[in-house]
């Protein structure tokens, strides 16, 4: 899966040699645009209470499409969160946090602060020792068979289940803020379920929160992730770390909302907001650190290049 030959990376007036933006140009990607990031927490929020409400009053007919969608909603909340835990969806810090904690990562059973320790191990070096993430994305390409057992775990909730008693077992954790933040997310949870009975429709809960985050969204979370990282190495060249996928509007929809699926430029750069990754990864390809020849052209193809082992009596 490591590319077998990478582009030579030609220094511009934005990009150095070794794929880094220029001092300059990293000031003006590293901006962070604190009122459209606000629209766009805003609209994700009232996007959420409309498929809600079409939920209702277009019962039952639509369930099976709104039940897809809330999974993708997922999706756009912990992107943002994602954001929010590399302090860069809003310039003020506190801000930043209260919003990154209470209305993205406590509503998606997350714990944000957790993430934000964890998922810095991971940037500091990819496949490194202290790579949170490993046992997500190591051994590819696999068989497909295993591949299919894999999706199927996390299509009929089972991935979910085993992850969400993970949750509940932080409420005996030795860490005082681990404990203090699985409270905060039930306090969260609690809300949510109480606003589904005062409502009348109590299932919305249930059958309409937690079941997609159970199901859909381990699904998303597992394409998107092995997409990003599966079957590459550890490296100082974040092209042997980080796939390049190209981005269709399909796949931004469902799967890579909020730019999150120019992952490359986000290795490169992790300081860099998620608004201006597009800037950066058209310079990327101008200097020529980015291109084709190992960029793949889509999430069905890397996901087929991902399960290109030849099947084996193993059962991973």
């Amino acid at each position: 899966m490591v590319p077998a030959l990478l582009p030579t990376c030609s220094e511009t007036e934005l990009i150095r040699a070794d794929g880094r933006p220029q001092p300059a140009f990293r000031e003006q990607l590293r901006r962070i645009p604190s009122w459209r990031n606000a629209g766009s927490v805003l609209f994700l929020y009232a996007q959420t209470g409309a498929i809600l409400w079409a939920t209702v009053a277009l019962a039952p007919w639509i369930w099976p499409l709104t039940f897809m969608l809330l999974g993708r909603t997922f999706a756009q909340y912990l992107s943002l969160m994602h954001e929010a835990a590399h302090r860069l969806l809003f310039r003020n810090k506190r801000l930043n946090d209260f919003v990154g904690r209470w209305l993205l990562g406590y509503p998606s059973l997350t714990n944000t602060d957790g993430y934000r320790r964890v998922h810095a191990a991971h940037h500091r070096q990819e496949f490194g020792p202290d790579e949170p993430d490993i046992a997500l994305y190591v051994g590819y390409p696999i068989a497909r068979a295993s591949f299919r057992r894999k999706l199927v775990r996390d299509a009929t909730g089972r991935t979910g289940l085993r992850l969400l008693r993970d949750v509940f077992a932080t409420a005996r954790s030795k860490d005082q803020r681990s404990r203090r933040t699985f409270w905060k997310i039930m306090l969260t949870q609690a809300i949510l379920l109480s606003a589904a009975i005062i409502s009348g429709h109590w299932w919305l809960y249930p059958f309409f929160w937690l079941a997609p985050y159970l199901t859909v969204w381990r699904l998303i979370n597992r394409l998107r992730s092995i997409a990003e990282h599966g079957g590459m190495q550890m490296s100082s060249d974040r092209r042997e770390t980080t796939h390049a996928v190209q981005q269709h509007p399909i796949a931004r929809f469902m799967l890579v909302p909020y730019r999150i699926g120019l992952h490359l430029p986000h290795h490169v750069d992790s300081g860099i907001p998620f608004r201006s990754l597009p800037k950066l990864n058209a310079a990327l390809r101008e200097a020529g650190y980015l291109d084709s020849t190992f960029e793949y052209p889509s999430y069905p193809a890397i996901w087929r290049a991902l399960r290109s082992r030849p099947n084996t009596l193993q059962q991973a």
